[in-house]
Order: structure tokens, then sequence, then C-alpha cells
């Protein structure tokens, strides 16, 4: 049997096949390197959320605090939420790019084409 080509769709993969690829070691660390970074970044803009929705029901003289002209701490920590989203969406796509798609690739060719680089 031929090796198939990377010309047109991958070949179709069976139930047997994916499944042992649940087993596969290099499955296990793609997953182990994915969480590294979900967790933690999810509890921590869980917190830094958390934080100011406590902030925002218990503190407010201080988040109606004016830091200059009509611009409060509410306001700079509400920008913050948006800052900090868009700073893990960023971080992620480093993390991913650099840890978890060389590997995934890998995984994926030797799936489907046989191939191991």
């Amino acid at each position: 049997m031929a090796t198939p080509t990377r010309d047109g769709p991958p070949p179709e993969v069976t139930d047997e096949q994916l499944a042992a690829s649940y087993d596969d070691p290099r499955f296990t660390e793609l997953k182990r390197r994915l969480f590294r970074f979900i967790v933690p970044a999810t509890l921590a803009f869980f917190a830094w959320y958390l934080l100011y929705v406590l902030l925002s029901a218990y503190a407010r003289d201080f988040m109606g605090t004016v830091v200059f002209g009509n611009v409060n701490v509410a306001l700079l920590l509400g920008l913050g939420q948006f800052v900090s989203t868009f700073g893990i969406a960023w971080g992620y796509s480093r993390y991913a790019s650099r840890n978890f798609d060389p590997q995934a690739t890998e995984l994926h060719d030797a799936i489907h084409y046989g191939e191991d680089r």
C-alpha cells in the first residue's frame, strides 16, 4: 500500500486509529501543554474579573475615586478587563504557535499519513 499524498483532503481515519491516538504519549503531552496554559490563564482571569465585580459591589467609594477628568478607578479597571482579554488571546496565540501547533501537526500527520518527523 502506498503512502497517501498530501494532495486533496487527508485520508479517512478509522475509529480504531483515533482510539489508539488517545494512548499515544505525544497526545498526552499535547494535552498537558494545552492545560499548562489554559488552566492558569483561566484562573487568573476569573480572579481578576471577580475582583472587579466585588470592588464594584462593595467598594463603591474606591471605584468612584477620580483619577483625572471624568475618569475614575471603575472605568480604568473596566477597560483593563478588555485589555487583559486581548492580552490573554495574544499570549495564547504565541504559546500555541510555539508549544502546541508543531506537536499537533506532527501527531496529525502520524495519524493521517503514517508519518513521524
